[in-house]
C-alpha cells in the first residue's frame, strides 16, 4: 500500500479546520428536542392508570421517567408555568390573561438565545390557522398553553401580522408531514388542543387522561419513526402543574441517548430542570432563571447532551 504523505501546512490547517467544527456537527450529541406539553395531572394519576395504556404499556418501558418532577413551587394556573418552561421565570404572572394584558419586551428567553446561536425553532400549535400570529384564545386553541406569544420580540409586540410569529408558531397540521420531509427545527415545542393534551372532558370518552394516552399513540410513533429521531433525537413528554399542590408530575424522556429500558430516578427536579437541559443540549447561556439553581435531567440520560 503506498503511502501519501500531506504537507505540513495543509496537515496543519486541515487539524485548524477540524476543530472550528460546530457541536452539532460532531457524533453522539442530542441534536433535535421535542417537548410535549399536557395539562393538569399528578403522575399519581398517569402512572398505573388504566386509561393510559399507552404510557404505562408502552412508553415507560422504552423510556426514561422522573419519579420527582414538580412544577415550580405554588406557580399555579397555566400560563405562569409555560412561561416558566421558556424563562425560568413566571414574571410575577398568576393568571392565564392573554398577551394583551402580558406581554414581555425581554429577549432573555430560550428562542432568542436558540435563535442568536442560529439553531433553529418551532412551535407546533393544535387548532390554529397559522396564517396570524395566534394572540388570543379561539374554539381548542388556549393561548395560555403558547407561552412564544407573550415575547415582544417574537410577535412584533401584539401584530396578528408578525411575520416572525408565523413562521415560528405553525398548526400542528403541518407537523407530521415536516417530519416525513425532514423539514425539522432543532427545537420543538408541541401543545396539543385543550382536548388532547388530558386538560378538558371532551367527546366521546369524557376521560381527560384517556384522551390524552390517546393522542401521544397516536402521535409520538411519527416522531419516533422519522429521520430526525434516529440521528440524534429527544422526546420530553411532561405536564404544565400538578392537579393538586405542586406534584409530582410526569416527566418522560425517549431517545437513543436515553437510558430507557424503564429507568427512572427520584432526582428532584422542576420546570427549570427541563429548561436548563435545554439550554445545555443546545449551549446557549445564560442560564435562565430558575434554570442555573435546578439539576439538569442528564441523569435520565445515558450519552448527555
Amino acid at each position: 500500500m503506498k503511502l501519501v504523505r500531506v504537507p505540513v501546512k495543509l496537515a496543519f490547517f486541515l487539524a485548524i479546520a477540524a476543530a472550528c467544527l460546530p457541536a452539532a456537527a460532531q457524533t453522539g450529541n442530542i441534536k433535535t428536542v421535542w417537548i410535549i406539553v399536557m395539562e393538569n395531572h399528578n403522575w399519581s394519576q398517569i402512572k398505573g392508570s388504566s386509561s393510559a395504556p399507552y404510557i404505562n404499556n408502552t412508553l415507560l418501558p422504552m423510556a426514561s421517567h422522573a419519579e420527582q418532577y414538580f412544577n415550580p413551587p405554588g406557580i399555579h394556573p397555566s400560563l405562569p408555568n409555560y412561561l416558566w418552561l421558556e424563562a425560568g421565570t413566571n414574571f410575577g404572572i398568576l393568571d392565564d390573561n392573554a398577551p394583551s394584558s402580558h406581554h414581555e419586551s425581554t429577549t432573555q428567553h430560550l428562542v432568542t438565545l436558540l435563535q442568536n446561536k442560529a439553531v433553529s425553532w418551532k412551535t407546533y400549535q393544535e387548532n390554529i390557522s397559522g396564517t396570524t400570529c395566534p394572540l388570543s384564545s379561539s374554539g381548542l386553541y388556549a393561548v395560555k398553553h403558547n407561552p412564544f406569544v407573550y415575547f415582544d420580540d417574537v410577535t412584533n409586540t401584539l401584530n396578528p401580522n408578525s411575520a416572525e410569529c408565523i413562521n415560528h408558531v405553525r398548526p400542528f397540521t403541518e407537523f407530521a408531514s415536516d417530519l416525513a420531509n425532514n423539514n425539522v427545527a432543532a427545537y420543538n415545542f408541541i401543545t396539543p388542543n385543550l382536548c388532547d393534551d388530558m386538560h378538558d372532558s371532551c367527546k366521546p370518552t369524557r376521560n381527560p387522561v384517556k384522551q390524552g394516552d390517546t393522542w401521544l399513540s397516536q402521535n409520538i410513533p411519527t416522531i419516533l419513526n422519522s429521520a430526525a429521531y434516529q440521528a440524534g433525537g429527544a422526546i420530553f413528554i411532561t405536564w404544565d402543574e400538578a392537579a393538586s399542590g405542586d406534584g409530582p408530575i410526569g416527566m418522560i424522556v425517549l431517545s437513543p441517548f436515553a437510558k430507557g429500558n424503564g429507568y427512572s430516578n427520584t432526582i428532584h427536579y422542576t420546570s427549570g430542570s427541563t429548561l436548563r437541559t435545554f439550554e445545555e443540549i443546545f449551549g446557549v447561556t445564560p442560564l435562565l432563571g430558575d434554570a442555573a439553581n435546578q439539576t439538569n435531567l442528564k441523569d435520565l440520560f445515558a450519552v448527555f447532551p
